[in-house]
């Protein structure tokens, strides 16, 4: 493949209602869109990604002005842009890839860049290339990851995995539906009763956590805690669980890195273990996320998971997952696993599944966890791309709240929510204003559509209809 260019669009959303997510609240952010051309065999294609830019998650400093973290984040995509007009040309998608994280990852420890941070634009150059690749080849993503025509080297990742392809560990056939986990963000309300006549929004969604799991028929959810001061919220989101969802739900418990000590953390879980109002909640329970700031997460002092605490819930890594080498690491102190995002990397996660997958049929390590999470992502590109990867590695419960904190598609134009409502009926319907919003039925999302597509979105988008070319 060679590479020809590459453009970066940006549009500005607004949310529906407060995102609180660990030390942010998100109302408002940029939605940025990366186009790819390449030439495959002759052939000229152009692909597309796109993603939101939130504050305090690439880069957790309480101290830095959120736009001067919006600048970060575009710059670091500019700089992957730059990277990939250098390398021009691989043999395969796998291997120019692989050259653009080297050339990302040396810049940025040059210039002391946060190793999240940076590989978050080269995320996007890989999504909007492989798009390139799967239209340019006429086959959807699932069949190209089956087949390894990306040239996927997962021994080039984690060496015991040297001489295998993704095919030998991944799911022979990817489910149809997969349960969405609902965030319950630390400002959501919980009951109608808690809504103002202020505060109440006039868009036709639901708005409480008891209304989403009226509305949407929900059995996963994933509750954020800020520290030892959230146990009072905790058990009043217990006891509306208890009442209003299945008596089958599970859930998991984002700690949002805001425990600084082994210690510290195990505190707070000994009371929530402690807590009568909480048995019920604890039964449900998946994993814990992230629990420890990321300047401890993965040091020697974790070690402490696996040597002293045997008994610990099931803990994974999100915004540790920095490095190729972040997975390995975090098994040996002890974590349980870790999660996919696309803006983590794309075959960065397709060899964290395989690993695990691996580790698993060894058999001591069966309980090893690859989950799904996200940032609030939405359409036309983000979300169906996140599925599609979620869907072929096998992952069956995946964070979702873009549809809860973003109103649907209406922040776009009427031409693109009719194509969408077109080419992905199965994961969009119409709310009562007219657009289209997140199709959730019995606690679920379909997957059929975006499996199908060549990388997820099912039609030739162009987002220089619908956002700003950056210069």
């Amino acid at each position: 493949m060679r590479f020809l260019e590459t453009e970066l669009y940006r549009a500005e959303l607004k949310t529906r209602m407060p995102f609180k997510y660990g030390i942010a609240t998100m109302t408002a952010l940029p939605h940025v869109f990366l186009t790819a051309t390449c030439e495959f065999a002759g052939r000229r294609q152009s692909g597309v990604a796109g993603d939101h830019l939130p504050p305090k998650w690439f880069t957790k400093d309480p101290s830095k002005d959120p736009l001067a973290e919006i600048a970060e984040m575009i710059g670091v995509i500019q700089q992957a842009q730059r990277h990939a007009r250098e390398i021009e040309s691989a043999p395969t998608v796998f291997a120019f890839w692989r050259e653009l994280w080297d050339r990302q990852e040396r810049w940025a420890q040059a210039g002391s860049v946060p190793g999240l941070l940076a590989q978050f634009g080269a995320s996007l150059v890989e999504r909007a290339m492989i798009d390139a690749s799967c239209r340019a080849r006429g086959h959807p993503f699932r069949s190209m990851l089956r087949s390894n025509e990306f040239g996927i080297d997962l021994g080039s990742i984690h060496a015991e995995l040297a001489g295998t392809a993704p095919r030998d560990w991944l799911p022979g056939q990817p489910p149809h539906r997969v349960f969405a986990r609902h965030t319950v963000g630390l400002a959501d309300p919980l009951t109608e009763g808690e809504i103002s006549r202020e505060e109440r929004l006039q868009d036709g969604l639901p708005q409480s956590l008891e209304r989403c799991i009226a509305a949407y028929g929900l059995r996963h959810f994933k509750l954020k805690v800020g520290g030892p001061s959230d146990l009072p919220r905790l058990v009043a989101i217990a006891r509306v669980l208890a009442r209003a969802a299945p008596h089958d739900y599970a859930c998991s418990l984002d700690g949002n890195e805001a425990f600084s000590t082994v210690a510290g953390f195990r505190a707070f879980w000994d009371e929530a273990r402690g807590a009568p109002d909480l048995a019920d909640l604890r039964r449900h329970l998946m994993f814990i996320e992230q629990p420890f700031h990321r300047d401890i997460a993965l040091s020697d002092a974790i070690g402490l998971l696996a040597a002293e605490w045997p008994d610990r819930p099931p803990i994974i890594i999100d915004e540790s997952d920095a490095g190729l080498g972040s997975l390995p690491r975090a098994l040996v102190l002890g974590y349980a696993g870790t999660s996919h995002k696309n803006c983590k990397g794309v075959f960065k996660g397709i060899a964290n599944a395989c690993l695990i997958a691996r580790r698993r049929s060894l058999g001591p390590d069966s309980q090893l966890l690859l989950t799904g999470e996200d940032l609030a992502n939405i359409g036309p590109v983000a979300l169906l791309q996140d599925l599609a990867v979620q869907a072929a590695l096998g992952v069956p419960s995946v964070e979702r709240n873009g549809h809860h904190y973003f109103a649907g598609l209406s922040c776009w134009p009427a031409g693109l929510q009719v194509r969408m409502r077109e080419h992905h009926p199965d994961l969009y319907r119409d709310s009562s204003l007219g657009w289209p919003t997140l199709r959730i039925e019995d606690g679920q999302v379909s997957v059929d559509s975006v499996l199908a597509a060549p990388f997820g979105i099912g039609f030739d988008f162009a987002p220089a209809s619908i956002a700003k070319l950056v210069g």
